[in-house]
């Protein structure tokens, strides 16, 4: 397999709320609330339109992804990656769907650029370590077949998460 798909991967430490892509991934429940941790940045600093749209969508299935406008966020779409129901953990199998499904709705809507948080790693305590292997893993699949996305980026919170991250895609072959 062509080596491109590294090329497309970019990683920072940061506020996900502030990327400058055609859409940012939500850590949601199924129930599409946003409450705290990313949702609630989310939330916010986008508005209240984009619970509102939220409410006419769900609650969607365990894995699935849904997407909606960004309010008044820089980022044109949210894509709330549903990889929990409130009040439980995440699982590899749901973070691997929703991951998945996040990078279909972005291109069935022919984004160019995403940004995913570590989906899971917040209050649905998921190890950052398997995270980073799990969504890693899942972009380079979508990015060796046919997409409209030209960027992906993957925008953590802490030096601790960010650091997770690069040596998990330096080990990819």
């Amino acid at each position: 397999m062509s080596q491109d798909w590294r090329a497309k991967i970019h990683l920072r430490q940061g506020d996900l709320t502030e990327a400058d892509t055609d859409a940012i991934v939500n850590a949601a429940n199924n129930d599409l609330m946003l409450g705290g941790g990313v949702a609630g940045a989310i939330r916010i600093k986008g508005g209240p339109a984009i619970q509102r749209e939220c409410d006419r969508i769900g609650p969607i299935a365990l894995g699935e992804a849904a997407i909606t406008g960004a309010g008044a966020l820089k980022a044109r779409h949210v894509i709330h990656a549903a990889s929990m129901r409130l009040g439980e953990s995440t699982t590899e199998a749901k973070l691997r769907a929703a991951t998945r499904n996040a990078l279909k709705r972005a291109a069935e809507n022919s984004l160019k650029s995403i940004a995913f948080p570590a989906i899971g790693t917040g209050i649905a305590g998921f190890p950052t370590e398997r995270c980073a292997q799990v969504m890693i893993e899942e972009v380079r699949k979508h990015l060796g077949g046919e997409t409209t996305l030209e960027c992906v980026e993957f925008v953590l919170f802490d030096r601790r998460a960010l650091e997770i991250f690069e040596r998990v895609l330096a080990e990819q072959n």
